[in-house]
Order: C-alpha cells, then structure tokens, then sequence
C-alpha cells in the first residue's frame, strides 16, 4: 500500500475547515444586509440635515453633539456616489467591513488562527453591528477607529515604540470624536495596557505618557461638543431606565449563548477543556467588555440621562467579540470549535430570516410624509407636524422657512413637503399648546393636517379636542408609527351639504 502522506492530509484539511470559516463569516455578514433597503430613520434624516448645507455649512449645523468628521465624510461620499438609500448605508457598511477586519487581526495575536475567525463572526451576529452596519451615522466609523485602537494595544504587548503607542492614543481620540459616549471604553483600554505592560514599568509609563499626549492633542477639536453635550444633557434624554436583563443580553448577544454553553459543555464531558490561558488577556479582554457596559448602565441608572441603548453599546461589542474568544479558545479541539461556528451562523442566520424585524432597519416617516404630500398639495393645505426630538422641547419653535434651517423637523431634509408646515414640540407643553391653540384659532376656516409618532400622540388628541369647536376631524390612519389627522372647518362641510 502507498503510503499516507499526512502533510497533505493536515493541508486539504485545513482547506476545507478555513473553506466553511469563509462561508460562515459571509453569511454573517449577509444577515447586515438584509433590511439594507429600508428607508432612512429619524436619526439618519438628522446626518442628512447636517451635510444638507454643504462642506462649508458642516460646522454651522452641529446644533447636536455630533461628529463633524463624520459629516464631512458623509458629504464627501454623497458628492460622489449620491443620496439613493441604499448606496448611504454603503457609507456605512465599508467601514464596519473594515472593523471585523482589525478585530480579526487584534484576536489573531491572542488567539489560535481559527479562534480568531470565531470572534469575527461574533462580532459580526451581534445585533448591536448588524444594526450599525447599515445606519448612516457615525457608529461604523467609531467602532472601525476603536478596533485600530485595540489592535494597536494588542501589539503594544512585545513592542516599545513611541510611535505604536502614538496610534494607539490618536485611534482611541478618534474613535471618542466619532461618537462621545464611546468614552466609557477609555478606562477600559488604559486597564488593557496596564495590564499588558505590568511587567516593564519603565516602558509602560513611557507609552502610557505618549497615548496620553496624542489623544489630548487629537481630541482637543472636539472638547467644545463634550462641553456642549454636558451642559445640554438633560435635553437628549429619550430613553427609559434600563434594566438588567438588557446589560446580561447585550453579553450573551440574547439566545445565542446557549450554543456556546451545549458546545462548552459537550467539551468538558469529552475532556476537551483546557485552561483559560494568560490572565492578562483574560483581563484586558473582559475589561473591554464589561467596563463600558457598567459605565452606560450605572449612568443610566443613576441619574436622568438614560444612554444605556443599543447604539452606545457598540463600544462593548468587540470586547464581548475577544471574551466569547476566550471561551471558544477553551476548547481543545479544531473539530469541535469548526462545528460550534457552524451551528452559531446556522440559528442566527434562522432567527435573522425568520423575524420580521431583521428586515426592517427602524420606524421612518417616509410613508406618512409621502402620503401627506399626496392629500394636502391639492388644496395647498398646511400640515402640523410634532418634531419627534427629544431636543424639540427645548427649543424655541421656528416657523416658515426657518424651520429647514433649525433642524427640528430633520426628516424634511431627505423627505420633502410641498405645502406649509408648522413645528411642534416633540411633548404637549406650554409650548406646544401655544402654538396649537394660535393655529387653530387662525386657521378656523381653513383644511389642515397634523401628524405625530408615538410619544407626541397627546398632542393630537388635545388638536382633536380643542379643534371640535370649528374642525371635524379624521383620521387617516398611521404610517410605521406616524398617525396622521385631517381638520376639514365645519363651514365647509355645511356648505357641502
């Protein structure tokens, strides 16, 4: 008999195990792709407001803390491939391509090479970046800025350049312009490289001074929005306390935590357990998981500005990515982690398909505004639409052509009316009761529309109950969450009649 040639074997085997690691890493990032077709949401209408002046109108606009770098590089990108939606959250999805990429790289110097893949594929299940992938906002650039920051840690490990550390402080700011709230990763990395460089003081407090110099130095820009963000923070509060169960699902990326605990399991009764390998990987992966999280979640908790959703979050999942790679690395057997990758893509990619949810990206007003369009540019009929910002209900309310210009109503900017709008706060306040009451008394005789998305539903019914005097009122229905009401003079329908 011939003999085996086991190199060859090891070889074509390796091929067709890296062959399904290809495969599944693409489906997962097919599932980003799925609600790719959606039309463009409250926020991202707000990115669009932002580039809607020009490069040279970028600054003026920052009327929230948002990324002018990010504005820039949306514009730049609308200057050349244009505004059609889907192309926009291309814009988006380069950069979280990119992200996986670095993540692979920085799990590759903790990892086996296969380990490695898994955490990539995690990272790219994670509802967090699925979500991300495709919003026309700055998360995909922050999450991309913060991976080249973990990556450069990771080498900081066997390396004593100034300039390495340079990056890693320059990466870090960059990450924290594109989004500040991913600032709660900031005591997590300085953990990472404590831990990592522990063992020669002399070269850690060396690099640790130079991360320190460039990050001050490249953040500097951006000290006047953080100020701004903290003195106006009561005025972006939107979200509800939250709960537990919300910090535990983000870790254990819902359901899926229970094909990781089966494989774990199987591994331990088949002896196929080994030791959890160098504690300050251990440390610095866990820190970058669990500090940003505990961060939101404590500031969300403890006071009023509840910031604990899932877009924040963002800053958590690549160290969530490296702890699932711990785990998986856990693992003795390339067998066993290849059918454990297999199994993970295969439930997400059913529960992706199967849930209606994944096809959509987020409530738009596109349909109600299309709609009203169509009914009120026959008669010219002005519509009243309540701003679904939280930063609505400190605001002066603009009127006439002023109101573009505000941003109060962003979704204008992508979605255009015709006809006259008048602007309401996003609450039934003072504001907004002075505002209704002077319309309906000047517009006794005349047809017009309102509309309103959940949380301004009270201001509707209070138009309906003070408009009964003179208005009949119908409504024609609600569009992915925005209702839309018809006031129709009661003269008019006498004179009908």
């Amino acid at each position: 008999m011939p003999a085996i040639d086991t190199a060859a074997v090891i070889q074509t085997r390796n091929r067709w195990q890296y062959a399904i690691y290809a495969l599944a890493l693409a489906v997962s990032i097919s599932i980003w792709l799925l609600a790719v077709r959606s039309p463009l949401w409250l926020d991202e209408t707000v990115s669009m407001f932002l580039i809607q002046g020009g490069f040279s109108g970028i600054m003026s606009r920052q009327v929230w803390p948002d990324s002018p770098a990010y504005s820039c590089l949306l514009w730049l990108w609308t200057k050349a491939m244009g505004t059609d939606e889907i192309l926009l959250r291309v814009s988006s999805v380069l950069p979280m391509l990119g992200a996986v990429y670095l993540l692979y790289r920085a799990a590759r110097e903790l990892f086996d090479r296969d380990v490695a893949i898994i955490a990539a594929i995690v990272f790219c299940l994670h509802p967090i970046v699925v979500f991300a992938a495709i919003d026309i906002r700055p998360y995909a650039f922050a999450v991309l800025a913060l991976n080249a920051s973990i990556l450069a840690l990771v080498h900081l490990r066997h390396n004593d350049s100034n300039w390495l550390a340079a990056f890693f402080g320059l990466s870090a700011a960059g990450a924290v312009d594109f989004q500040l709230l991913f600032g709660a990763i900031l005591p997590a990395l300085a953990i990472g490289m404590v831990a990592l460089k522990v063992g020669d003081r002399k070269i850690l407090w060396r690099q640790l001074s130079v991360s320190l110099a460039a990050f001050a130095l490249a953040f500097l820009p951006a000290v006047p929005r953080l100020q701004y963000m903290l003195h106006t923070s009561t005025t972006h509060v939107f979200s509800e306390a939250p709960r537990l169960i919300q910090l535990v699902s983000t870790l254990t990326i819902r359901a899926l935590v229970i094909v990781l605990v089966i494989f774990l399991l199987i591994a331990g009764k088949k002896h196929l357990l080994r030791p959890s390998g160098n504690r300050e990987i251990v440390l610095l992966c866990t820190s970058l998981a669990l500090v940003p999280l505990v961060i939101l979640y404590s500031l969300s908790v403890g006071t009023s500005i509840h910031v604990f959703i899932p877009r924040y979050r963002l800053a958590a999942v690549p160290g969530i990515a490296l702890c699932w790679g711990l785990l998986v690395n856990r693992m003795d057997s390339r067998n066993l982690r290849l059918w454990f990758c297999a199994a993970l893509v295969a439930v997400s990619a059913c529960f992706a398909l199967g849930s209606s949810s994944s096809w959509r990206h987020q409530y738009s007003w596109k349909y109600a505004l299309e709609f009203v369009q169509q009914n009120a540019s026959a008669d010219d009929a002005p519509v009243l639409i309540c701003s679904d910002l939280p930063e609505a209900d400190y605001m002066p309310m603009p009127a006439a052509s002023a109101i573009g210009k505000s941003g109060i109503l962003p979704s204008l900017s992508y979605y255009k009316l015709s006809v006259p709008v008048i602007a309401l706060p996003r609450s039934l306040n003072q504001e907004a009761m002075r505002a209704g009451s002077q319309w309906i008394e000047q517009a006794a005789q005349q047809r017009f529309l309102a509309m309103a998305f959940l949380q301004s539903y009270g201001t509707l019914d209070w138009l309906r109950k003070n408009a009964a005097a003179t208005h009949n009122v119908r409504d024609l229905g609600t569009f992915d969450g925005v209702k839309v009401l018809e006031f129709v003079p009661r003269t008019q329908i006498n004179e009908t009649h």
